[in-house]
């Protein structure tokens, strides 16, 4: 370390009074960002970091092999409507992927974000064509923000027929059949709202593309912090509407038929209200209706719902009581004897994938993978048929997508990204250790060798919170690091997903304790087995794991000697005062409230 003296920060008299405990908030002054006294601070806590920075001497060879093991690019799977296909690619040396279509066998680009912003700074942060693939709604934010602007483009031509249309943060978009009009979800003009709450406020709204007002369908009077999912089925009929207050662990649920009632007005009923679950309906080319819940099963199951009368459910794909159940997609056609299912789980933070009837739900076969890793998807074709594509990852694999045959039970490699990696040798294992109460948890070790031999410079990874898994993935800091001798850990905290909703809830409101605890545990196994040393060892988080590693060393500094905090949530007394931090409240408790 340098001798460099850290920049003065001095403690003001301010103070709050929390339901009769009185808790200082000396350096509040710091919020106030364009004040004199904190661009003086940050300019000198800047010069103090650019100065330790250069004595990092391996610094720009760690940044150049991270680059190299980068170069790979990504590709995603091919996304079918109409007579065209879709697909994301981001090649070699590119910072952001672009949106390509392929029709007649030609590819051609419809977004680069680097072609609309050549500095970086806009993104494309969701798109989705029409049923027909005549059409695409996208969304774009400018300047590093991510306030998405929302356009439609005519797909044949490239031209922008619609757009801008703001304040549709985070939304989705449901077509209508024939690509005239759309269901989304925008928040009311800030103009109407007090500033406080100019965040919130959304609606589901119908627009009619080219059309200068949209028609309200839903969210009049409802909760402020709702957010809104809407989906309309591959033929029209139905249109699906949900909503979760904040990002809390439920949701309500209601359906419209849209052959019986007017799109613009359109009559629904309520499937799931004030029930403790997450609940989403898929509705499949032979009519029948997937109903996914966490409903009495927190590791989540699939069943059919009777379209006379949606709130009748059989169950298809009981629930695993050792497997979190993710996703399914159908397999079809004339060449089957039956239709079938491809089943995603993830079991124990391990993804696995799985063939059943359609029909029933019969277990025929597993489907093999190339390793212990990480699947998304699957993606079926839009018109159906007995092939469908995944994509899978791990610790040491790039991303490839891979199709699997129906007809042939055979798994084959689909699409590779575009450029070539050298991946490094690891070895990446998963570990069971205990926590404070004796609860177990899991860890994967990502290192040079299979087990340890000397204690080794590491780095512990984790989340904790709003039910997010850790799964293995593709990482070029983990790569580089463990390449130039480290370790790196991910722990599978309370409070993620890894193992089903009930894990989440015992890392939330008045448990948020479990995550910490368990936090601190994975530390001292690492240390205990001999992967490390505390000395040796650095912890790393972001947003919510930001919160982790913030209160990890302000508990159990001895357990670490380094922290690598990234947008942490650390005011935990005044976080509802910030933008769209009162969301959160479901996940972190109100301030406000004394209990």
């Amino acid at each position: 370390m340098t001798t460099q003296k850290y920049p003065n920060a001095f403690r003001s008299d301010v103070a709050d009074n929390y339901h009769g405990t009185v808790v200082p908030d000396p350096y509040r002054w710091l919020e106030t960002a364009d004040s004199a006294e904190t661009v003086a601070w940050v300019a000198e806590q800047g010069t103090l970091m650019n100065a330790e920075r250069e004595t990092w001497t391996t610094r720009d060879d760690f940044a150049d092999r991270m680059q190299q093991l980068l170069s790979a690019g990504t590709l995603s799977p091919p996304y079918y409507r109409g007579d065209r296909t879709f697909l994301m690619r981001r090649n070699p040396g590119e910072q952001f992927a672009s949106l390509l279509v392929i029709e007649n066998g030609i590819e051609r680009v419809l977004i680069d974000p680097m072609a609309l912003d050549p500095e970086g700074l806009t993104t494309l942060d969701s798109w989705q064509p029409s049923k027909e693939g005549d059409r695409l709604a996208y969304q774009i934010s400018e300047g590093g923000t991510e306030e998405s602007v929302l356009y439609v483009m005519d797909v044949a031509t490239g031209e922008i027929i619609d757009g801008p249309l703001d304040r549709c943060r985070f939304s989705p978009i449901a077509w209508l059949v024939g690509g005239e009009a759309f269901y989304y979800v925008r928040r009311i003009a800030p103009e109407l709202l007090p500033e406080s709450e100019q965040n919130f406020h959304r609606r589901v709204y119908l627009h009619y593309v080219g059309g200068n007002e949209d028609i309200l369908v839903f969210g009049a009077g409802m909760n402020m912090t709702n957010y809104y999912g809407v989906h309309v089925s591959l033929d029209g009929r139905w249109l699906e509407v949900s909503a979760a207050e904040g990002t809390e662990p439920r949701n309500d649920l209601w359906v419209a038929d849209l052959s019986k009632s007017d799109p613009e007005d359109p009559s629904f009923t309520l499937v799931q209200g004030d029930v403790d679950a997450q609940t989403s309906l898929s509705f499949a080319r032979d009519g029948r209706i997937f109903v996914t819940t966490d409903r009495d099963a927190p590791r989540a199951k699939l069943a059919v719902a009777d379209p006379k009368d949606l709130t009748s459910w059989t169950d298809i794909i009981p629930e695993d009581p050792d497997a979190v159940f993710d996703s399914f997609a159908i397999l079809d056609g004339e060449e089957l004897e039956f239709p079938l299912m491809m089943v995603a789980k993830t079991r124990h933070g391990v993804g696995e994938l799985a063939i059943h009837r359609a029909d029933d739900g019969t277990f025929i076969e597993n489907v093999p993978l190339p390793g212990a890793g990480t699947t998304s998807g699957p993606v079926e074709h839009i018109n159906g048929g007995p092939v469908i594509w995944f994509v899978y990852t791990d610790h040491a694999t790039v991303p490839h997508v891979y199709q699997y045959d129906a007809r042939t039970r055979e798994v084959t490699l689909f699409s590779s990204p575009p450029g070539a990696v050298v991946v490094p040798k690891v070895h990446s294992s998963l570990v069971t250790y205990k926590s404070k109460d004796g609860t177990e948890v899991r860890m994967f070790i990502v290192s040079p060798v299979e087990k340890p031999d000397f204690p080794r410079p590491t780095v512990l990874y984790g989340y904790g919170g709003f039910g997010i898994p850790m799964t293995p993935g593709y990482s070029a800091a983990t790569l580089a690091w463990v390449e130039a001798g480290g370790v790196w850990a991910i722990a599978c905290l309370r409070g993620g997903g890894e193992e089903g909703e009930e894990w989440h809830r015992d890392g939330m409101l008045d448990k948020k304790q479990n995550v910490y605890d368990d936090f601190h545990a994975a530390a001292q196994y690492l240390a205990s087995e001999g992967w490390t040393t505390p000395e040796q060892l650095a912890i790393y988080g972001g947003s919510n794991g930001g919160l982790l590693v913030g209160a990890a060393v302000t508990q159990q500094p001895q357990l670490f000697n380094a922290v690598v905090c990234v947008a942490p949530l650390l005011d935990m007394n005044r976080y509802i005062t910030y933008e769209l931090d009162p969301t959160w409240t479901v996940e972190h408790g109100n301030p406000d409230d004394a209990e």
